[in-house]
């Protein structure tokens, strides 16, 4: 089914011509070598591409500011989290820290110091990613320019705030693990694999969190992004975002230039293709296609009732068309179908019918635009309507569209509209 939906995915460093194997730990050798220093012209190479690819600079850059110098607030149910500068200044960055340091701080989620960190950064996930791979990031982040930038402290929530009860939360929800090899799969596989769960943190997003925080391991469910309006959508159903009948090479497309014939980037996934995806190797590429290819059919998320057809229903639903083809209908079709490889079908359309319509109500809110690509440098997107339409006409033309060309899911309410103009999270 096509539809206008959120994909993840992320990346390594094959197209750079350099040899990687998978190991499943770090060897006695490589443990007794790990305090050397690795900043020859082939680490740093190999380490730039990986932290592009990790979308490191995407939380460590303000916005306006300067890249990796921190800065940038991360709002949570738990707190503001400022992220830190790690640019190689010595007295407020990660000037003095060594290899091993920065291992620990991926690898065991703490710091030089030797203090847990908060899961916001997403060691959870990092922890699958081998010693050479930390190195070569290390050793890119040293040969960038110092810059010399002090970062508020972060905010934390009491009683998220007492330190002994982070140490708990790490005893139930955090195991430190280097990726294992499947040896039942294919090499190609097992790469695309490692770099979902680890390097991509993908799951970071697209699962679901307890009361707590916590993810329920690498299900790639679905799930409110954490101190964000947005849904990111489930990549195992086929409901939501899953590939699994996708071709291989529509997964690839949308990965590297955040559209395809069956589907488009928008909201904070745009932000990764752009920043992030579109520089995958094509190896890569397709090693993360391939895994995603496979993940297996999940239950479809619970889903809120379509509405009986009433004459109250069909009275709001005949508002909404008037709506529709006054702001709608030149780009997306009389129909829904859309324009092929500009504008997104509506018809069909898995993005629309979600459950929760957060991520349609922000596209009309907002606007819609996938990234500005390589292979899609100028972008057709869809202005926003936040100035134009009323929350009561959004949540009209939203739950016609929901319900129109064969589509079925339930109303969009003007409560929902005004919730997320406020960025107040609701489901």
């Amino acid at each position: 089914m096509k539809g206008f939906v959120i994909a993840a995915a992320i990346a390594s460093l094959t197209g750079l011509g350099l040899s990687f194997e998978l190991i499943a730990a770090p060897s006695q050798a490589e443990k007794s070598t790990a305090g050397k220093s690795i900043l020859s012209g082939q680490g740093h190479a190999r380490g730039a591409y990986l932290a592009q690819a990790g979308n490191c600079s995407g939380c460590h850059t303000a916005q306006g500011g300067l890249p990796y110098a921190g800065g940038r607030n991360l709002s949570t149910p738990f707190g503001t989290f400022i992220t830190p500068n790690i640019t190689p200044d010595r007295a407020t960055g990660i000037g003095q820290w060594s290899e091993q340091d920065f291992w620990k701080a991926l690898h065991e989620g703490k710091s030089r110091d030797g203090r847990p960190l908060y899961p916001a950064f997403p060691y959870t996930e990092y922890t699958k990613i081998t010693r050479q791979d930390s190195d070569a990031i290390f050793a890119h982040l040293r040969t960038l320019a110092p810059v010399a930038q002090n970062n508020p402290p972060s905010t934390i929530n009491f009683p998220y705030s007492f330190q002994p009860l982070l140490s708990l939360w790490r005893a139930f929800y955090f195991k430190p693990g280097v990726y294992q090899l499947e040896t039942a799969k294919s090499k190609e596989w097992n790469r695309g694999a490692y770099l979902v769960q680890g390097l991509g943190h993908c799951n970071a997003c697209h699962a679901e969190r307890n009361p707590l925080g916590a993810t329920g391991g690498d299900k790639l469910g679905g799930g409110q992004i954490m101190g964000s309006n947005w849904y990111a959508p489930s990549l195992t159903s086929s409901m939501e975002a899953g590939s699994a009948g996708w071709p291989l090479e529509e997964i690839i497309q949308l990965l590297t230039t955040g559209i395809s014939s069956w589907s488009a980037a928008s909201g904070p996934m745009a932000e990764v293709v752009r920043q992030s995806l579109q520089h995958l190797s094509k190896e890569d590429a397709r090693a993360m296609a391939v895994y995603l290819k496979s993940l297996p059919e999940s239950s479809p998320r619970l889903r809120a009732a379509a509405p009986a057809l009433s004459e109250q229903v069909q009275h709001w639903f005949q508002r909404g068309a008037k709506i529709y083809e006054k702001h709608c209908q030149d780009c997306h079709g009389i129909s829904g179908q859309g324009a092929p490889g500009i504008y997104p079908p509506l018809a069909g359309n898995r993005g629309v019918t979600m459950t929760p319509p957060v991520n349609a109500v922000r596209s009309v809110l907002n606007g819609g635009y996938p990234p500005s690509t390589a292979g899609n440098p100028r972008p057709y997107g869809m202005p926003p309507f936040a100035q134009v339409l009323r929350g009561d006409e959004v949540a009209m033309v939203l739950s016609y569209i929901r319900n129109a060309w064969g589509n079925r899911a339930s109303l969009v309410t003007t409560a929902q509209v005004e919730s997320s103009r406020e960025g107040i999270h609701y489901r």
